[in-house]
């Protein structure tokens, strides 16, 4: 049972059992008070015995006699003082009846006010903890600046929510700290890079270059674009961890074809577009969909075939990229969306890239409240999904020179 349900039986339940002992208490007590002992005066019949005190020209005590006492007084006064006792019995058993279940009622109504009273109150008092939860919710590593900062009296709850804040605190000093160290250090090695990259080229100019040490160039020149795309990924995903700063009206159609017409063509990519209107930033997720255009290129079999897609499904827009390559196990799924992993193991030092692409697209997606997912394609090959929320109806879409491909085309056998 959810906790307000289970406060509300505890004062339900208290309700319920305060009532009930009232009820046992009064019954009882209402019952010695009826039944004690009473006199009254006869018509004729000399006067008993009164206590000191007791007024003798009013209705004095009317006595509960016994059998043997009615049995051996005067026959006209036995019949009279029996009727008597009955008429004082049949009010004592209504007084009684109509006590007790009027003690019942009064039972029932009151639990049932204690319920809807608990009711409340228990939604009053874990107010402030659906608080906590919706913020802890809605929490991502671009939101951890967000704070619950919840006011009140200075009790548990308020520490707890203040203990949580202090967490956040650090949580969000970590990541920050991590992504300017990511930040710095690829700028850093940038340029490096491109010095070396320019004296080698500069070097190995030279027409009287041994063709060996040519050789030995091109591979050193290979191993620093490798290098550089390594940088430039980690920069991308340092830049996509944090909070969006740019959002604008983008459809991912014109994206998309963006991306196509500039695709080097082998393997040739094939669009199926419709409109997929979005709010974000149209760089970000034009690079995203790049990434998973040149995934699906790059990890491709003989077949050769990518197929792209987009639109829109309710209240999300989606990107799709579907391409032929090697069986994928379904449980080697969620281990390409993790930085520098490949397909079997496969890590760094690959001349197919530096093992961000899938990051760097879940990263973007994750920035702009959407999603990324992939599942195993029959037959070999990868079919990845990103879905966004759906731009609200009316907002302009950002335009790009390229033109929506109107044929849905087939799908992949």
């Amino acid at each position: 049972m959810p906790v307000r349900a289970r406060l509300t039986a505890v004062y339900g339940s208290l309700f319920f059992l305060t009532a009930g002992a009232l009820v046992v208490i009064n019954y009882f007590a209402v019952n010695k008070i009826l039944y004690r002992r009473f006199t009254v005066r006869l018509p004729g019949a000399p006067l008993p015995d009164l206590p000191a005190g007791v007024p003798t020209g009013k209705a004095v005590l009317i006595q509960q006699f016994s059998k043997s006492e009615l049995s051996s007084g005067d026959p006209g006064d036995t019949v009279f003082i029996r009727s008597v006792s009955d008429e004082v019995e049949r009010f004592r058993q209504l007084v009684m009846d109509s006590m007790l279940q009027w003690s019942l009622l009064s039972t029932l109504l009151i639990g049932l006010f204690g319920l809807a009273v608990g009711w409340l109150v228990a939604k009053r008092a874990l107010a402030p903890l659906h608080t906590v939860t919706e913020t802890a919710r809605t929490l991502s590593g671009s939101t951890l600046h967000e704070r619950i900062a919840l006011d009140g009296p200075r009790d548990e709850i308020r520490d707890l929510a203040d203990t949580f804040d202090s967490m956040l605190e650090r949580l969000d000093s970590a990541f920050d700290s991590q992504r300017r160290f990511v930040a710095n250090a690829s700028h850093e090695l940038r340029t490096p890079l491109a010095i070396n990259r320019a004296l080698l080229q500069v070097s190995f100019a030279d027409p009287d270059l041994p063709e060996q040490l040519r050789s030995v160039g091109a591979e050193l020149l290979a191993a620093n674009a490798r290098q550089e795309r390594l940088i430039d990924g980690l920069l991308l995903l340092a830049q996509t961890e944090r909070e969006l700063t740019t959002r604008e009206s983008a459809d991912l159609e014109d994206l998309a074809g963006a991306v196509v017409a500039a695709a080097p063509g082998r393997p040739p990519v094939r669009a199926h577009l419709a409109a997929a209107p979005v709010t974000g930033d149209p760089v970000l997720l034009e690079r995203m969909i790049g990434n998973l255009v040149d995934n699906a290129a790059k990890y491709n079999d003989e077949r050769g075939e990518v197929h792209i897609r987009s639109g829109g499904d309710g209240a999300t827009s989606f990107v799709t990229v579907e391409n032929t390559g090697p069986v994928v196990a379904p449980d080697q799924v969620a281990v390409l969306f993790e930085p520098f992993r490949r397909l079997g193991g496969d890590r760094t030092g690959s001349a197919r890239g530096a093992g961000l692409g899938l990051s760097i697209v879940r990263a973007v997606a994750t920035a702009h409240g959407g999603t990324a997912e992939a599942r195993p394609r029959p037959g070999g090959g990868l079919v990845v999904t990103v879905r966004l929320p759906r731009a609200p109806a009316g907002s302009p879409a950002l335009a790009t020179p390229h033109g929506r491909a109107l044929d849905p085309g087939p799908r992949l056998p």
